[in-house]
């Protein structure tokens, strides 16, 4: 065995089977079970399924459980994803035999698992177990059996390879042979009946199903039903400790979780015509169960028996409530529930209702009054879709013979209703719960199934302010910020940048932009235009205005955005501005272009060509979606919410927003597209991003952040990481050798360094370029990718892919790698350099000298404020000093240099000279100056605190991490990292007498930037 094979073994392969083991797993070798199968093309183990097939069905006969064997082991069909299904439908949902058990011939369902005592299965796991394709053996790591039939496959990697991520995801398609390069070298007999992959490499791990692309394979961050110090002492004695493979094994392969996804949480969805198979995430797996519990467990007809779950825009809600309907018809308290799926408009009704069948699941749409008052009538055992103002028209309904006032209807309305369904095995879905509307109409619902148990979903936070929509439905069931999607890759960040200021419709400048857009007028014109128009509407729809802004859109599509293949929406302020947009659109003949608005009656002339029927609009999203045109759609109102279409990567934005309205509108972009797509953009013409701050203000900071990012901010970060892709070659005297730069990459582990850091560089580039500020990033980024592209071509490196870098980036890259050699570097001025001073002498005044002082300042603060932010943070903090005294004139511009000068000296030395005087390292200062500030702050309550004690601690710490450095990837150890946090918060509270929570907050702090010191 080679040193290689080793290492995967001890650090990966031998603890997920010591874990599997554990959790109530039988290892079996593979000769052992070679020896049962008569050919080791059949990858059932056919003689157990048999034996388990009898023991869960003790009626069966044998010959019936051998044709209860071949149901899973020949299956006919057209490919891997057809015989997976068709092998699903009859392992979970069972299939009948005919057989006589005394009372004549008839039909009887067949068990293959015991779903509701998992244990009560045999659970064995196989190390390389031999399955034969067309032309070779394949031999996964890891093969996972239920009742002898193959339900997931675990690929192992060494975690200090290149990429162990891909690399694992690679073999699981090429067992597959998903693609046509891969015909004929793996077996997909073994993925007939397989549900989950697992690609792990002992420090991580991420999963998918059959034929799931690679970038669709995702982590499981939360372990259920056990999680964090509890999962820790569940697990106690694993030899590695419990690391996030540890994590994902527990969560998926765990028997009870196991046989819960196989059964309840996967679909087979149509996809542009295609059928994929779909995974639950691990949120969805969560909100799911932790629903099941509340609706089981409080009494009928209570509050505690609902809840709200919040995920995020994007995260799959729908599909979320799909499983939840599924495990729900399952469940054996509730004795086959009706569900009722209710929305608040027509287009989500019937958006929701595709998703319902598009997943196979059987649902009755209540299309009228009447038809819903017939459902509810009867509702156990139906999956019922309707909107929630069918409720509010049958109250209408109630006394139609008796004529009264309006007010006399309205008060009627709030005062009875009548029970439509007492059934207390009932449960309510309600989709977009926040919205307020629900409020007055929750009654209504409720009175009319007293006993149902109401569940509120929401792709939006709950207002802060808004305490009606927790109190209708009960407390969060679970949540799943904005934040954790974009961590996760469920959804990509949304970063937004203002545009053509002047013509912005913010109320504080609405005079400013009047000025500007009527400045071809008369003085006496004017006044009377503005005596008559001057409001945002009439602003807003200005000709001149709408024709500036459309041409600015046709540049900003052309340079931003159609060259990587993505797809746009303009959200207009009315149908007059959308329509104008349209004929502006036509006119400058921009991109190809739709508008959507609905017809009405009686419509202007004007409309009357471009309205369309509910079903037009439906063909247009799909053409949208799916075909090349249109690129952009024109909107007013719909397609704002409830409009999927990941293709769609920038949203235009001329019309106000606020709060939830605002986050569903910008959620549009949010969706991931293949691998080129690293965010949404929202372009605002209006003056929304402005007041964004106030706009969100009614939402839990926590609960909203990362919402939107200026786009401007990508650049500091821009610069930081185009520095950390170029430090890899510092040491490269001729950058035109490309042997020289690629012999620096020969290291594994130096490579994969560089690819993350080219990676995040070039995404960064990908955003802003060709925006003036991205272009002195570009020759770098085409001899880096020329460098880059040569050293995946090196033995045992993924092949030359460019298509992780953004199609502008990619083109970029193309054309460098075109070229003989390899162009000479344009070296950027460091703050710190000669080329720096060369050019600050050649600067003329005072005033400009400081300017690029200051810019460069605050440029190297940015970089290395993470490292020491105590230190950093101080000079950072300086230095807006300065420029303030500076401003509100305090000082003249000699001494606003004098002193900007002062503080490159001071940032030069990196807090060394401060650090030697303390006696610690450049890392120990770092935590020094943490702890340090800390103290300031009033955080050692004790009167007789060491004075010494941050400097002891710092030190004390400096000395563990330097020892830790030693071991490969000790930062990402959990365990490691947990000691660490225990002996830093057991210090502070000996020696400075911290509480128990503070100083394990601090702890925290201090680690962290421990971690990102590293060895320095």
């Amino acid at each position: 065995m080679t040193a290689r094979d080793t290492t995967e073994l001890t650090q990966s392969e031998d603890p997920a089977v010591e874990l599997l083991v554990r959790l109530g797993y039988t290892e079996v070798s593979p000769d052992a079970l070679d020896a049962e199968r008569s050919s080791t093309k059949h990858a059932v183990l056919a003689g157990r399924l048999q034996r388990a097939i009898q023991r869960l069905n003790p009626w069966i006969t044998p010959q019936n459980a051998a044709a209860a064997v071949k149901m899973v082991t020949q299956v006919p069909s057209t490919g891997l994803l057809a015989a997976n299904e068709a092998i699903y439908r009859t392992l979970t949902y069972g299939e009948s035999v005919r057989q006589d058990l005394g009372a004549g011939i008839k039909s009887k369902q067949v068990r293959f698992f015991d779903f509701e005592d998992p244990r009560n299965n045999e659970l064995i796991v196989a190390r390389q177990y031999r399955v034969r394709g067309v032309n070779m053996h394949i031999k996964p790591d890891l093969t996972v059996f239920v009742n002898g039939v193959p339900l997931a496959v675990i690929e192992c990697k060494r975690p200090d390879l290149a990429d162990p991520r891909g690399d694992a995801i690679e073999q699981l398609h090429r067992y597959q042979e998903s693609e046509e390069r891969w015909r004929n070298e793996g077996a997909p007999k073994l993925f007939e009946t397989a549900q989950i992959l697992i690609a792990a490499w002992g420090t991580d791990a991420c999963y998918g199903t059959t034929l799931t692309p690679g970038r669709f394979y995702f982590e499981w961050r939360e372990p259920y039903p056990l999680a964090g110090e509890a999962l820790d002492a569940e697990l106690a004695g694993q030899k590695q400790g419990v690391r996030q493979q540890e994590r994902v094994i527990y969560s998926l392969l765990r028997p009870e979780n196991l046989l819960d996804v196989v059964r309840n949480f996967i679909v087979f969805e149509v996809e542009n015509g295609l059928k994929v198979k779909k995974l639950c995430r691990y949120k969805q797996f969560v909100a799911v169960n932790r629903a099941i519990e509340r609706i089981t467990t409080a009494k009928p007809g209570s509050k505690g028996r609902g809840g709200v779950v919040w995920h995020t825009q994007g995260s799959g809600k729908s599909l979320t409530m799909v499983w939840l309907a599924l495990k729900l018809r399952r469940e054996a308290a509730l004795h086959n529930p009706g569900v009722v799926i209710v929305t608040d408009r027509t287009a989500l009704d019937k958006q929701i209702t595709r998703t319902f069948k598009g997943c196979g699941f059987e649902v009755e749409r209540a299309k009228t009054v009447r038809q819903l008052r017939e459902l509810l009538a009867n509702p156990i055992g139906k999956t019922i879709m309707t909107t929630v103002q069918k409720f509010q028209e049958l109250r209408e309904e109630k006394d139609p013979g008796k004529k009264k006032t309006g007010e006399g209807q309205r008060r009627e309305r709030r005062r009875s209703f009548g029970t439509l369904s007492d059934a207390d095995n009932l449960v309510v879905m309600v989709d977009e719960a926040h919205r307020s509307q629900y409020r007055g109409l929750a009654a209504n619902m409720r009175e009319a199934l007293p006993k149902a148990a109401f569940l509120g979903f929401t792709g939006t936070p709950i207002d802060k302010k808004d305490k009606s929509t927790l109190d209708t439905f009960g407390p969060y069931i679970d949540t799943y910020t904005i934040q954790q999607a974009v961590a996760d890759g469920a959804t990509v960040r949304i970063v937004y940048e203002g545009r053509l200021a002047k013509l912005r419709v913010i109320g504080t400048s609405l005079d400013a932009l009047f000025d500007n857009v009527f400045a071809d007028r008369s003085e006496e014109e004017r006044a009377k235009i503005k005596q008559r128009y001057a409001n945002e509407r009439a602003l807003a729809e200005a000709p001149r205005r709408i024709e500036a802004i459309t041409l600015d859109i046709i540049g900003h599509f052309r340079d931003y955005i159609a060259e990587s293949g993505f797809k746009a929406q303009i959200a207009a302020s009315s149908r007059d501005a959308a329509l104008r947009y349209y004929d502006e659109l036509t006119r400058l003949n921009g991109p190809t272009r739709a508008l959507v608005i609905s017809s009405r009656h009686n419509d202007e002339a004007k409309f009357r060509p471009h309205a369309k029927t509910d079903t037009e609009i439906t063909q247009l999203v799909e053409d949208f979606v799916e075909k090349d045109d249109p690129k952009i759609l024109i909107v007013c109102d719909r397609l704002l919410t409830g409009f999927d279409a990941p293709v769609e990567q920038v949203l235009y934005l001329d019309k106000p927003l606020r709060e939830h309205n605002l986050l569903q509108a910008i959620a549009r972009t949010n969706r991931r597209y293949k691998d080129t797509k690293t965010h949404g953009l929202v372009v605002d013409y209006w003056g929304v991003s402005e007041e964004l701050e106030e706009a969100l203000r009614i939402f839990d900071p926590n609960e909203v952040r990362g919402a939107l990012e200026p786009k401007i901010d990508e650049l500091p970060r821009l610069e930081a990481r185009h520095r950390a892709a170029l430090r890899f070659f510092d040491g490269v005297r001729d950058k035109d050798s490309l042997s020289d730069c690629l012999e620096v990459l020969d290291d594994d582990d130096v490579w994969a360094a560089f690819d993350d850091a080219f990676r995040a560089f070039a995404r960064s580039l990908d955003m802003l370029y060709p925006a003036p500020e991205a272009l002195r990033f570009v020759d770098d980024a085409r001899w880096l990718g020329k460098v880059r592209k040569a050293a995946r071509t090196l033995p045992g490196r993924a092949g030359p892919d460019m298509s992780d870098c953004g199609a502008k980036v990619q083109k970029l890259i193309e054309d460098a790698v075109s070229a003989e050699s390899v162009s000479v570097l344009f070296e950027q001025a460091p703050i710190f350099s000669d080329t720096f001073d060369a050019q600050l002498a050649a600067l003329g005044s005072a005033k400009a000298k400081a300017s690029r002082v200051e810019h460069a300042l605050r440029h190297e603060i940015h970089v290395k404020l993470e490292q020491d932010p105590a230190f950093y943070g101080s000079l950072k903090q300086r230095l807006e000093d300065i420029i303030a005294d500076y401003e509100q004139g305090r000082i003249d511009e000699s001494k606003r240099l004098q002193l900007s000068l002062a503080l490159r000296s001071e940032l030069l030395g990196g807090g060394q000279r401060s650090a030697e005087a303390l006696g610690l390292s450049g890392r120990g200062f770092a935590i020094y100056g943490l702890l340090a500030r800390a103290g300031e702050a009033g955080a050692f309550a004790a009167e007789d605190a060491d004075p010494n004690l941050p400097r002891d601690v710092a030190a004390s710490v400096d000395d563990e991490v330097e020892k830790l450095s030693r071991f490969v990837d000790w930062d990402k150890k959990e365990d490691v990292l947990k000691e660490l946090r225990r002996n830093v918060a057991k210090k502070l509270r000996k020696a400075a007498k911290m509480d128990r929570a503070s100083s394990k907050e601090l702890a925290v702090e201090v680690v962290e930037l421990a971690k990102k010191r590293g060895g320095s």
